[in-house]
């Protein structure tokens, strides 16, 4: 008998639940950072990467925004120049070329610029789109030579050139190397002024550092997405340097529009029709096609007409 029970106990059982195990994809739910609201991953992404109900804005990659963006989600690269990748051989608790490695496989980027070429509700365009996601998409010299290589590209197609900014500042592994890509991209986009092209930027979170003080407050209008953090040095350092509360809301869209930094708050829905109304306004030319209408900003609006009016019909 004890043998019988020896036999039973010691059979082994057919796996046969493994045949309808169901995998669950971990990127099925997303959780909003502000209320902590799951929401299934495919409705956020039919929203623009927008938290329906909470309308938080996520980060999103060059590449989901260049498909956001473009007529049809399609456009053609702007080929990039090569910079050296660690100029000073630079080496904290890790070495900078293997971060830059690391950086590389992550992301599928050479560096934190994204260049496109495209329609934008029928008007051409060029855009150029920093990804936080490579290095907190900081400024170095092959940033700054993807920015040179984008005003370039709408010097020679005579588009306006729109920029969506999202950085931590220049890149400190980089040095003063970083710091020259400053100068060098004012000098890009002072050459479009002269042009007469177009120059928008599109502030998104977060944009600050050297950023913030160089090409991303130099253009003809700059909008921003709700909630965007926007500043040269991050509110904890201010309160520690300066001994005193900040306001609420400080250094984000909203408030910098209420003090005139920024002209228009834009969803992110919004932004492919106010960007082709914008230009289309400071090109003198129509934008074809049917454009997403935005709401109104009356300072905004007397800016680009008092531009547009300014600014002869390109050749």
């Amino acid at each position: 008998m004890v043998e019988a029970m020896n036999w039973i106990s010691e059979v082994v059982r057919p796996k046969i639940k493994t045949l309808f195990k169901r995998e669950t994809p971990e990127n099925l739910w997303v959780k909003c950072p502000e209320t902590g609201q799951m929401v299934f991953h495919k409705e956020v992404e039919a929203n623009g990467w927008v938290i329906p109900g909470s309308e938080h804005h996520l980060r999103i990659t060059a590449q989901q925004r260049l498909k956001l963006m473009f007529d049809q989600g399609t456009w053609l690269d702007v080929p990039l120049p090569d910079a050296p990748a660690d100029p000073l051989k630079f080496r904290d608790e890790k070495r900078y070329a293997d971060r830059l490695k690391d950086a590389r496989a992550k992301t599928g980027m050479t560096d934190a610029f994204k260049i496109g070429f495209g329609r934008v509700a029928g008007l051409p365009m060029t855009l150029a789109v920093q990804d936080f996601g490579f290095m907190g998409g900081s400024l170095g010299m092959a940033a700054g030579e993807a920015f040179v290589r984008g005003a370039e590209t709408a010097l020679e197609k005579r588009t306006p050139y729109v920029l969506f900014a999202a950085s931590g500042g220049a890149r400190m592994q980089e040095g003063i190397l970083s710091l020259m890509q400053m100068p060098r991209t004012t000098v890009a986009v002072r050459r479009l002024n002269t042009a007469r092209l177009p120059y928008l930027v599109v502030l998104t979170n977060p944009t600050t550092g050297g950023v913030t003080a160089s090409y991303a407050m130099l253009g003809d209008v700059h909008l921003a997405e709700p909630g965007a953090l926007i500043g040269f040095a991050g509110p904890r350092v201010i309160e520690q340097t300066i001994r005193e509360k900040l306001p609420d809301g400080f250094q984000r869209a909203e408030y910098l529009k209420e003090h005139g930094m920024v002209d228009q708050v834009v969803h992110r829905r919004d932004l492919k029709g106010t960007i082709a109304r914008l230009c289309g306004l400071l090109m003198q030319v129509p934008a074809e096609g049917p454009a997403v209408e935005a709401p109104a900003e009356a300072r905004a609006e007397a800016k680009v007409e008092a531009r547009a009016e300014a600014r002869p019909v390109p050749a």
